[in-house]
């Protein structure tokens, strides 16, 4: 990770201190910025991997920097931000971020999120990894349901036969809710009979293996009162 560069953005010197230690002692080296301008100045100039930035920033706003950054780089930002409105949170998307961060964050959380960006964007990741026809390709997510084979950022996760049965199921139809019951027939090819609580433990297993934050879900959701879906990435 030596040569992996993470610029953390943001007013708050203390906020800064702390992202920096936390990822430092994961074997990352971060630069500092405290002002949208010098944020984006040091993007521009450095080998920067990824970016943590904040919105609200003097001299420029985080999201005019992001805006601005686009035009040249490609590097994966992280929006670390108070405001929780969702309107918000589609804005930094819409404007490029790879993804928004409420404050105050888990640490843990953060470090997996740096991770998982930095294995899409870099040559060990999946964004140079070659696609087979068939395959589904969804955000972070990759199946191949010849090969019953699920890649999450690059990196092959371990499924058993039912967690494959029912990934490829929600993969194949993103989007699309199913209940409890046509899940478990579909998947265990047999009636259901008090179904749910099977299926809720697959789920949760499967979230496990995929999810950023399991208890955050961004891929498998439920649908409360009706059963799950696959979120379109």
């Amino acid at each position: 990770m030596a040569d992996e560069w993470i610029l953390i953005a943001d007013d708050d010197r203390e906020i800064v201190r702390a992202i920096s230690l936390l990822l430092e002692k994961e074997g990352y080296q971060t630069l500092a910025a405290y002002d949208g301008q010098q944020a984006l100045d040091q993007a521009l100039s450095r080998d920067v991997r990824l970016m943590i930035l904040d919105v609200m920033m003097p001299h420029m706003d985080g999201l005019t920097a992001l805006v601005r950054l686009r035009e040249q780089k490609n590097i994966p930002v992280i929006v670390l931000s108070a405001k929780t409105e969702e309107t918000d949170k589609i804005l930094g998307l819409s404007l490029g971020a790879d993804d928004y961060v409420t404050k105050p964050f888990a640490p843990m959380e953060l470090v997996a999120r740096v991770r998982s960006h930095l294995r899409r964007y870099t040559s060990l990741g999946g964004m140079n990894a070659p696609t087979e026809q068939g395959e589904i390709v969804n955000g972070r997510l990759r199946y191949s349901p010849k090969g019953r084979q699920l890649w999450v950022d690059g990196q092959p996760v371990h499924l058993t036969a039912t967690e494959c049965r029912i990934m490829e199921l929600l993969m194949g139809n993103p989007g699309r809710v199913f209940s409890t019951e046509e899940i478990y027939e579909r998947v265990w090819k047999e009636p259901a009979y008090a179904a749910d609580k099977t299926v809720m433990v697959h789920i949760r297993r499967i979230r496990e293996k995929i999810e950023i934050n399991p208890r955050e879900p961004e891929y498998v959701k439920v649908v409360w009162g009706i059963g799950y879906k696959m979120e379109k990435h």
